[in-house]
């Protein structure tokens, strides 16, 4: 049982796992067991050139990001379950938990992000009710947003990314990983709203 499973490991699954994280030192989330779904192949970042994001060297490239983040993910929160060459096909919920079936296994969570693309080939059985025309994309571009309020679609259920509604750039879709990521920690420190910040040392 793992209490918050993110699918998509691109700009915001992968933010909202390094958020994830780094609470692991908080008492309100010390023990919780998080995993993502390292779901890339479809990601925008494949091709991806970076020259206006602030911290990024000018000339970064998507592919770079992808393989970087994992490794960022992996060296400082070994904890968090990255789950590879999977790839999901359903999402059903029942008495608050979801299960989550891959083409291979599956898995129960309490809380579910859903952090993919924003194309019209979103294929995931229990999600697809939630489809609607992406509010801010031409309507010729046929990109898709799943229904949601600040990110959350129902109960123990949030969408990230420009699957939330949010444009393709990677600053944007990072952000919503983060505030996805920050919302699931208040919702762990009992509704008190919080963050995680790492400073220096004195």
């Amino acid at each position: 049982m793992l209490d918050a499973l993110i699918i998509g490991g691109g700009a915001a699954g992968m933010q909202c796992a390094l958020v994830l994280g780094s609470a692991k030192k908080a008492p309100y989330a010390k023990d919780k067991k998080v995993g993502i779904v390292m779901h890339q192949k479809a990601s925008h970042l494949q091709s991806a050139l970076f020259n206006n994001v602030l911290g990024i060297a000018p000339g970064t490239t998507g592919a770079q990001i992808l393989k970087e983040g994992k490794e960022q993910l992996a060296n400082l929160y070994p904890e968090v379950l990255q789950i590879e060459n999977e790839k999901v096909l359903s999402v059903e919920e029942k008495k608050g938990i979801y299960t989550v079936i891959t083409n291979k296994k599956s898995y129960e969570a309490k809380i579910i992000v859903v952090a993919l693309g924003y194309t019209d080939m979103f294929d995931i059985d229990g999600l697809k009710h939630y489809i609607e025309p992406h509010a801010l994309s031409p309507a010729d571009k046929n990109r898709i947003q799943l229904k949601n309020n600040n990110h959350l679609i129902t109960e123990g259920l949030y969408v990230a990314g420009t699957l939330a509604g949010g444009r393709s750039q990677f600053t944007i879709a990072a952000g919503s990983g983060a505030q996805v990521g920050t919302d699931i920690l208040t919702v762990w420190n009992g509704g008190k709203h919080t963050k995680v910040h790492d400073k220096i040392a004195e």
